[in-house]
């Protein structure tokens, strides 16, 4: 959405907490830890002002017409492609083993131990919600 591998994620995750529904497992990174986090500071937007604005518009659509005009205009290709990279790729490095440790714990806590096919945490969050 707008060129953005994790926008589509914050906007539900937002509407989902607007709403009263976001998941309280979510709640503790919820806009300012994790990846949320790393979308404002890369995008350049403020956590609460980008709410507001979830908030205020009636589809997705609208809000990433408002991401390529008032982000995606302004920032280096660079970045965003970065971003991209690091979130879609995350946890995947196997010279990170801290990292593909707290994966392969977080897949046996949720009795998914043996799929070989989740080798990032997008795959496990795909996987956790049904989608993989």
């Amino acid at each position: 959405m707008a060129g953005w591998i994790y926008l589509p994620r914050l906007i539900d995750k937002i509407r989902l907490n607007l709403a009263g529904k976001l998941h309280e497992d979510y709640k503790p990174n919820f806009l300012h830890r994790g990846f949320d986090v790393k979308w404002f500071e890369t995008a350049g937007v403020d956590p609460d002002e980008f709410t507001a604005l979830v908030a205020a518009s009636d589809t997705d659509g609208q809000v990433a017409d408002w991401v390529c005009h008032n982000v995606n205009d302004r920032l280096d290709p660079a970045a965003q492609s970065g971003f991209n990279d690091t979130v879609g790729n995350y946890g995947s490095d196997e010279s990170d083993t801290d990292l593909r440790a707290r994966l392969a714990q977080r897949k046996e806590d949720t009795g998914m131990g043996d799929r070989n096919d989740i080798q990032c945490f997008v795959d496990f969050i795909d996987a956790d919600e049904g989608r993989l």
